[in-house]
């Protein structure tokens, strides 16, 4: 089952931040640029929200196989909680 933030995380994102993971929630794995075109983000508020996610290891940075220079983000897994 993917990661699920705690409520007092939820709350120190930034409005992006939690708009980017609704739609990796609800579409799964994306590009940074499908993540932009669903959310109509601009790429530098994409960016920052992605990093922010990751840091808080909410979500996970994978190599997109398909066009090396681009990345796959997901939810991250719970499992080692």
């Amino acid at each position: 089952m993917a990661n699920t933030m705690n409520d007092e995380t939820t709350r120190q994102l930034p409005p992006s931040a939690k708009l980017v993971l609704k739609v990796l929630e609800h579409e799964g794995a994306l590009t940074q640029k499908d993540i932009i075109e669903r959310t109509r983000l601009s790429q530098r508020t994409t960016r920052e929200a992605l990093e922010r996610l990751q840091e808080h290891d909410v979500i996970e940075k994978e190599m997109y196989i398909p066009d090396a220079r681009q990345n796959l983000y997901g939810l991250a897994d719970d499992g080692d909680e």
